[in-house]
């Protein structure tokens, strides 16, 4: 029990570390994201002309933040849940089953780890580079010149799913702590960012 006790404990300290900086990254993100889509909207109504590189950094944005928050929002219980059948079960059974279900949730995101490295960072299109979306200043970095990476917006996917893996990691061994009738000695969640996502 202490084992547990302890891995929840750092996981705890992890995750919400690495979560909160994750949460302000994604929040400027999204804030450029829509800077760029606004000067794009501009740009095309009032000089008929709006640049090529916005819809492609906006997409840049988008994805980081989702990368980003989606770990945050998967801890906090901010995900759509449909738990009428855990709401029907016993305790015990109901505790086993969210125990089977993050189970489950796991294997899918190791599959999507793979998935993620192998089919999107690591592969011919994230070699590639990009086709509008160039560095600042004229500065060139790696194999494409001034022009960015494709893998550096695929990125995203994978770092997103590393995050979400140690939060569910996380909840799974809360789980069974909880389950164990120890869940009074587990550190608490802060749900203070997602007030009124019910």
């Amino acid at each position: 029990m202490q084992i547990l006790l302890a891995a929840a404990g750092l996981l705890h300290w992890v995750n919400s570390r690495v979560l909160a900086m994750g949460r302000w990254i994604g929040i400027t993100a999204l804030a450029i994201m829509v800077c760029l889509i606004l000067g794009q909207v501009f740009f095309r109504y009032a000089l008929n002309d709006a640049p090529n590189w916005t819809e492609e950094g906006a997409r840049f944005g988008m994805l980081w933040m989702t990368g980003l928050v989606a770990p945050l929002a998967y801890r906090k219980g901010g995900f759509v849940a449909i738990d009428m059948l855990e709401a029907a079960l016993p305790r015990l059974l109901a505790q086993l089953l969210g125990i089977l279900l993050l189970g489950i949730s796991l294997w899918v995101l190791f599959i999507a780890w793979d998935r993620g490295l192998n089919n999107h960072v690591d592969t011919l299109s994230g070699r590639g580079c990009s086709s509008s979306l160039r560095w600042p200043f004229g500065i060139e970095i790696g194999k494409c010149g001034a022009k960015f990476q494709n893998n550096y917006q695929y990125a995203a996917l994978w770092v997103g799913v590393n995050l979400l893996i140690l939060v569910n990691i996380e909840l799974i061994i809360r789980q069974v702590v909880t389950l164990l009738g120890q869940a009074d000695k587990l550190p608490v969640i802060n749900n203070d960012a997602l007030a009124g996502a019910d």
